[in-house]
């Protein structure tokens, strides 16, 4: 597989809480550069690197992040004002103390109310696979599948563990036709990379994707 082509489907993350200005516009440079998907940056830059780029740029944000557990209202407000910033994909974590509960309706409810909210825009949600058990990935998928996100996604890359293969044929096996798939957390090699993408995920998220392709584009 091409480095090009992989990169098409690199969302170009900096979540790191202390990243400076220049450290975020570095990263955006390199993934318009690079022609990645999009970069993933905190909502408190997304107007900021709106302003600086232009149309030119793909932004990624995060709702609920990392830990998901703010009220649906707040994630919904969170999610509204990161589009009029000017985001064009929104990553959302979910409630896993609603997973935990079993209360699988209101995770459903809460992926529609940002569906809603996002106004078009796309909306990946990350269901944080390394806390769930295999019973709550397959209910979960279905709630992704109901609630109408266009992506379901393994992992924050701020929890205990990240993507795993297993995990994404397990996805594949269990969501409906219109959701795609993002592989995130922990993917260090382009072999990976290769791999995810082989499997049938549209995104991948890394942090590291760009410097280990940019020199075989």
């Amino acid at each position: 597989m091409k480095a090009s082509e992989i990169l098409s489907h690199v969302d170009h993350t900096l979540l790191a809480p202390t990243a400076t200005w220049e450290e975020m516009r570095r990263t955006a440079e390199e993934a318009l550069r690079c022609r990645a998907a999009s970069v993933c940056v905190p909502p408190a830059y997304v107007a900021r690197l709106r302003k600086e780029y232009g149309k030119d740029l793909n932004i990624c944000t995060v709702i609920g992040f990392p830990l998901g557990y703010d009220t649906t209202a707040a994630k919904v407000f969170a999610a509204r004002e990161a589009v009029e910033n000017g985001a064009d994909e929104i990553d959302a974590v979910i409630n896993r103390g609603d997973v935990k509960n079993g209360d699988f309706d209101a995770v459903t409810r809460e992926i529609a109310a940002l569906k809603e909210a996002v106004c078009g825009k796309l909306l990946k949600i990350i269901v944080e696979t390394c806390d769930l058990t295999e019973e709550e990935k397959i209910a979960v998928c279905r709630s992704v599948t109901a609630g109408g996100a266009d992506f379901i996604k393994t992992s924050t890359g701020f929890g205990k563990a990240g993507a795993t293969h297993e995990d994404i044929a397990l996805f594949r096996a269990h969501i409906g036709p219109g959701v795609r798939m993002k592989a995130a957390g922990g993917i260090r090699t382009v072999e990976d990379m290769e791999a995810y993408l082989e499997q049938g995920c549209d995104r991948i998220g890394a942090s590291a994707a760009v410097r280990l392709l940019e020199g075989k584009i």
